[in-house]
């Protein structure tokens, strides 16, 4: 098995990052020069695999207003919270009622086509990654 450090994955997964992984919701927006836009699901998914730990959620909200979708990062067994997606919020928002939740069990109904692409771009660049949990 290969010795993982977090600057590799975090680099093979910003050069992964694209419009066809992007969640469907944000992909309207998404454009190269905020690739992490719409990633943060995935993107926490995928550090699951490698590092394990907690996946994390909190609601976004537009600054002072609704909110607008979830946020997604994680919580590693060391008790570090790393966000690899943060920067994708430009515009002020914030994210609040952060929560811990369990990895969903089997394919993610929406997002599993766009899980297994990020995986396989993340391989190419790095070897193999430990299979999910």
């Amino acid at each position: 098995m290969t010795p993982w450090n977090l600057l590799d994955l975090d680099k093979a997964l910003r050069a992964s990052w694209a419009a066809d992984t992007c969640s469907p919701d944000n992909q309207a927006d998404w454009q190269p020069g905020n690739p992490a836009w719409g990633h943060c699901d995935i993107t926490a998914l995928v550090v699951t695999d490698v590092f394990g730990g907690d996946l994390v959620v909190g609601e976004v909200h537009l600054a002072n207003g609704p909110q607008r979708g979830f946020h997604w990062w994680n919580r590693l067994p060391s008790g570090v919270e790393l966000d690899l997606t943060r920067e994708q919020f430009r515009h002020g928002q914030t994210i609040t009622a952060a929560r811990v939740v369990p990895r969903p069990p089997g394919p993610l109904r929406r997002r599993w086509a766009e899980y297994l692409l990020l995986r396989e771009r993340v391989i190419e660049r790095l070897g193999p990654l430990p299979e999910p949990v």
